[in-house]
């Protein structure tokens, strides 16, 4: 018996969505046409796009661009249609991402991208959502031995203090530089740092890490990041040569690598690049900061049939809410269990008071709702309550799955 509150419609249309992006949808993504690159975007990112890429030295294909005209746009469009008034955070899949003149918009051959996007979540649950999104998505074509390479640039203060001692590292060592590196050095200090040059290495070596000169709000970010990764046993290791732009990004920078040689660093590809640009409003002239983070997906054409559209996508039956931090660290580990269930939910993962997921669950309206408090998270297992007469079960999350599909058949009637 369906309560009086709940939809009967199984399904809902879903625009601008393939069968990829399907995965995003169920860790809270909304898949949206990427929004129009307009000349003032194009100005802003002029003098900032130039190293808006991170190397692929293996595939030899060119540049994996982070899209900065792109996310201009985005900026753009969250202020302009007052996003900041919906829910927060807004969490966007774009499945053919736009990309502007100044990064070039020629696609690796056979491959295209998919972008992942959070606007107004300053947390390091965004972090972890993209990077558990991204690697499931990798997993549904094949690539099984994705890792991350991450690092943390800190603020902006962090980023002033480490340029500083990483420009006075080189000049004093600079009677030892090759050619190629004083090239570099002249450049910029950054690009001497993230050279692949073997020249270079040695020095760099014993150059300055970016992590060393934290402040203490962005070491703690950056400890609760990993302690997500750890949680969720996605292996990890720590990049010090890896930067990004910091023209405009900000506190960490991850990458998606194969690991399936890891004793030999010439057959790793990059299969993705991400960061946070907290800054970036403000090259649009905006007085007021918002944070954003995005990740660019390589999609390989080993499997097309993964880009065809989907025209629905399964309405939710559930929502999710998580009370406490060891709850909340565990929260994208149910997520995944249930995606590959093929069981939706509604995720409120950002928020941490209870008043405003419950807030969440009730303007979806959904017949049941699962729930990991304190205990729960010890006890590896979730509450499932019934909205309509509040009766409720516990369920170990190994036999969630399971528990979710028989509710789900039965509610539907199929």
């Amino acid at each position: 018996m369906k309560p009086k509150s709940a939809s009967p419609t199984k399904f809902v249309p879903a625009d601008h969505l393939d069968k990829i992006g399907e995965i995003a949808v169920y860790y809270g993504f909304a898949p949206i046409k990427s929004p129009a690159i307009v000349k003032a975007d194009l100005d802003a990112a002029k003098d900032i796009a130039e190293n808006d890429f991170v190397d692929d030295e293996t595939e030899r294909h060119g540049k994996l661009p982070l899209g900065v005209e792109e996310k201009l746009a985005l900026i753009r469009t969250y202020e302009s249609e007052d996003w900041a008034s919906k829910s927060q955070p807004v969490q966007l899949y774009l499945k053919d991402p736009s990309r502007g003149s100044t990064t070039g918009s020629k696609k690796h051959a056979g491959h295209r991208y998919a972008d992942l996007e959070i606007l107004g979540l300053s947390g390091p649950i965004a972090e972890a959502t993209l990077i558990q999104t991204a690697r499931a998505m990798l997993r549904e074509e094949g690539f099984e031995t994705a890792s991350v390479e991450i690092n943390s640039l800190g603020d902006k203060d962090s980023m002033a203090r480490f340029a500083r001692e990483l420009t006075a590292y080189y000049r004093k060592n600079i009677n030892e530089m090759t050619p190629e590196c004083r090239q570099l050095l002249k450049k910029d200090a950054f690009e001497l740092l993230a050279s692949h040059e073997v020249s270079c290495q040695e020095l760099n070596k014993h150059a300055p890490r970016s992590m060393d000169f934290l402040s203490e709000t962005s070491r703690r970010h950056l400890e609760e990041v990993l302690e997500y990764l750890e949680t969720l046993h996605i292996p990890y290791v720590i990049n010090n040569a890896l930067i990004g732009n910091r023209s405009y990004c900000t506190e960490t920078i991850f990458a998606i690598v194969d690991t399936a040689s890891p004793e030999d660093k010439s057959k790793q590809r990059v299969y993705g690049i991400g960061g946070r640009y907290n800054g970036l409003a403000k090259r649009l002239g905006l007085k007021k900061d918002i944070q954003g983070i995005g990740l660019s997906l390589l999609i390989k054409s080993t499997n097309p049939e993964l880009r065809e559209s989907l025209k629905k996508v399964k309405r939710p039956i559930a929502s999710f809410v998580q009370l406490g931090s060891q709850s909340k660290l565990m929260c994208l580990d149910v997520v995944e269990r249930l995606r590959q269930a093929k069981i939706p939910l509604y995720l409120s993962l950002a928020k941490d008071r209870l008043g405003a997921q419950v807030s969440s669950v009730e303007r979806y309206h959904t017949p049941y709702v699962i729930v990991m408090g304190k205990k729960e998270a010890v006890e590896k297992s979730v509450i499932i309550r019934k909205t309509d007469t509040y009766s409720q079960d516990t369920v170990p999350l190994d036999k969630l799955p399971d528990y979710m599909k028989k509710i789900e058949k039965d509610y539907w009637g199929k």
